[in-house]
């Protein structure tokens, strides 16, 4: 029997297989982590749009504007956290974050109160994201 009667893959063509599954996981990779980014926001933008939701309630019904979560019967996505930055009876602010990213967050505000520090919410009753 003859080297050339032997069935198999070479070395080259093995080698070529390889390069193309680094190719297309090179392509694959970047597109799964941006979408995994854009399902984060749309976590946090939702946490807060439902926090503006408890707010009117817990407003029509007391009066004032809360700063506690647990009052507002509020609960968040995982991996978010959303601090109430102010509240009282002419308006209310909030921030909100994803463990799953590094840098930036979303924010929201109503009525008088003003955005703090870092908050990227400029338009009273808009949730807007600064990333």
């Amino acid at each position: 029997m003859s080297t050339r009667d032997v069935r198999g893959f070479t070395l080259i063509e093995l080698l070529i297989v390889v390069v193309i599954i680094g190719i297309l996981a090179s392509i694959a990779i970047p597109k799964f982590q941006s979408t995994r980014q854009r399902a984060y926001r749309s976590a946090l933008m939702s946490d807060l749009k439902n926090l503006a939701t408890q707010q009117e309630v817990y407003h029509n019904e007391f009066f004032t504007f809360s700063t506690s979560m647990t009052s507002l019967g509020a609960t968040t996505s995982e991996g978010v956290n959303v601090v109430i930055n102010a509240a009282d009876n002419s308006g209310w602010g909030a921030t909100a974050t994803h463990q799953g990213i590094t840098t930036g967050q979303c924010g929201i505000y109503h009525g008088n109160a003003a955005p703090s520090t870092g908050d990227p919410a400029s338009v009273v009753g808009v949730v807007t994201c600064n990333f």
